[in-house]
């Protein structure tokens, strides 16, 4: 079965309403290729990796997290950016990419499948959401436990997405209330902790929020930007291709950062 190409991103803006967001990037279909869909290739960047593993894998449409363009990034089609782009053109495939939207879905965007992976539940309504755009998602266990310490949960997360975990910073008591927020989230650290949370999980750290868990008694969990924002893409595609009767498959560029 294919559908259009034209009905395929109507279906994913129809999901992730990009036209809420104020973002770094053009979300939606970033690239034109064929009018006609019939495989959608999900992953997390747009990179030359994902591209050449999407031609070999006879997709009509690569749906990203991370897209080719950026605001403020030089506008010169040249070096990688030529590259990729030229081999999407050349094989004739679209390339749809939603940022901000994607994180923020409720249940299929990336902060919602990470909670998902790693037994946490956000809070209802309002409380369950943090900073801007409402893109933190704050919570606690499914189970409605606690972990007795920052090392419990560091284990946790070591072993949902098997990789090392940087955690900064101790708890005075149990960790029960957790901030979590997928990708570069770092500056979104001094907000989790103004809502309250025990503990804060997201992709990366920066130099100042190392002193901030040691001296607010919040500790920071740095798991990784590729390995915190790798599930959403997939669950979003998967979605929309069972929705509109397509191919999907997920290909995962391992990405150590």
């Amino acid at each position: 079965m294919t559908v259009t190409r034209v009905a395929l991103t109507r279906a994913f803006d129809a999901l992730l309403q990009p036209e809420r967001f104020k973002d770094f990037a053009p979300n939606g279909l970033q690239v034109e290729g064929r009018a006609e869909v019939r495989k959608i290739v999900s992953g997390v960047t747009a990179s030359m990796a994902l591209i050449e593993a999407a031609v070999a894998s006879q997709a009509d449409a690569i749906f990203v997290h991370h897209g080719l363009f950026w605001r403020g990034q030089d506008g010169r089609v040249t070096g990688w950016m030529r590259k990729r782009l030229g081999l999407l053109l050349a094989h004739d495939i679209n390339l749809l990419a939603y940022h901000l939207p994607l994180d923020a879905h409720p249940e299929l965007g990336n902060n919602a499948q990470l909670g998902l992976l790693l037994g946490l539940r956000a809070y209802d309504g309002a409380q369950g959401r943090f900073a801007d755009n409402q893109l933190g998602f704050l919570g606690g266990r499914v189970d409605g436990g606690s972990f007795a310490s920052a090392e419990a949960l560091a284990q946790c997360l070591e072993s949902a997405l098997k990789r090392p975990v940087l955690h900064v910073g101790q708890a005075p008591g149990a960790i029960k209330k957790i901030a979590w927020c997928t990708g570069g989230a770092q500056g979104y650290f001094e907000a989790a902790i103004a809502a309250g949370a025990d503990a804060f999980v997201t992709g990366e750290m920066s130099e100042p929020q190392a002193h901030y868990a040691r001296e607010m008694g919040v500790p920071f969990f740095a798991c990784g930007h590729h390995a915190t924002e790798r599930y959403g893409a997939p669950a979003v595609a998967a979605h929309v291709a069972a929705q509109l009767g397509l191919a999907h498959v997920f290909i995962d560029i391992d990405n150590p950062a």
